[in-house]
């Protein structure tokens, strides 16, 4: 193996089974659609942005290996609050055995725990929302209405964040995606620190609702962008963990497809998902990827892989594969 560092000779030497089998596969594969011209999508679930996937992932974007995001609200905003209050994160290690009391101690410290590891409210969310509302009133008065992730490039790219930065900032992806003004869906944003605190505003008679563009607005547009991007070449699907940020854009295809009518509509060109979550009653997280057939999504020829692992282990050790690292 060519031009390839020490972490992928490892995982290729020594990853020869079960799910570590099914992670070198997966690498391979997403590289050879690379390769092939074909472009990838990555989704973002769960807290992946507060485990600073950023320290891999911003690489992977500033390098062209992926095309487009979709993530949570969640994994937008706590990329850039760990940005702006990495010092001010609390680790806690002994979560497993903290006890109602400890966790409203923290509470009472502005702590909000995600795991192992606490959010500032203070220093993080505060801190954002200072500058975001700005950036929200100016386009209100403005009569400019954006989709969440855009409102985020703004308010990066403005320079107002920098006084604040506790990390190096190439390890943010969100960083890494406004300077190459990377696409992102961000479905259900609202559930989110920051759609709460637009919401709130909202309540308060101080925003109007119709500024923030929409969901439905967010799948036109994809529609639009996955037609366009698959005119020539194929589009994977890389899935981080379950839920919406994977559910959202990978219906793009059975809606052009079926409620549309356009059934020149290729299917996804690739199919990956890291995922812990079992086949169960209705599991959509747990399905296995065959069942994706059956809903017109993943063609019988599609290379599907599923890893069934932490994704704060196997996703940098991917795009560590893909980086040559």
């Amino acid at each position: 193996m060519k031009n390839k560092g020490p972490i992928s000779n490892f995982i290729t030497e020594h990853y020869k089974h079960f799910n570590s089998a099914s992670l070198v596969d997966a690498a391979v594969a997403y590289e050879k659609q690379l390769e092939q011209g074909n472009k990838m999508v990555i989704t973002l679930a769960g807290a992946m942005s507060t485990a600073e996937l950023g320290k891999s992932l911003a690489e992977i974007i500033r390098q062209d290996k992926v095309h487009i995001i979709s993530c949570t609200g969640a994994n937008l905003e706590e990329d850039i609050m760990n940005l702006v209050a990495h010092s001010f994160y609390k680790r806690v290690p002994e979560y497993r055995s903290l006890s109602s009391k400890q966790e409203w101690e923290l509470l009472e410290k502005g702590l909000n725990r995600v795991t192992d590891t606490c959010i500032p409210e203070k220093e993080a969310f505060r801190r954002l929302e200072k500058h975001i509302f700005k950036i929200w009133k100016d386009a209100e008065n403005n009569g400019e209405r954006y989709f969440p992730h855009e409102f985020m490039y703004k308010m990066l790219l403005s320079g107002e964040l920098e006084q604040h930065y506790q990390i190096d900032p190439k390890d943010s992806w969100m960083l890494a995606a406004a300077e190459k003004n990377l696409p992102i869906v961000v479905p259900g944003w609202e559930d989110s620190t920051m759609g709460n605190v637009f919401a709130s505003y909202c309540i308060k008679g101080e925003l109007n609702p119709s500024t923030m563009k929409t969901g439905i607005e967010y799948m036109t547009w994809l529609a639009d962008w996955y037609t366009e991007n698959t005119k020539d070449n194929g589009l994977g699907f890389f899935q981080i963990g379950g839920g919406i940020a994977g559910d959202f854009p990978i219906c793009v295809v059975p809606m052009l497809y079926q409620d549309l009518k356009r059934t020149d509509t290729p299917f996804w060109s690739y199919f990956c998902q890291i995922s812990d979550s079992t086949t169960s009653y209705g599991s959509y997280s747990g399905a296995v990827p065959n069942e994706k057939i059956t809903w017109g999504k993943l063609d019988i020829d599609t290379p599907k892989f599923i890893i069934e692992s932490d994704a704060t282990i196997v996703a940098p050790l991917i795009f560590a594969y893909l980086l040559n690292w």
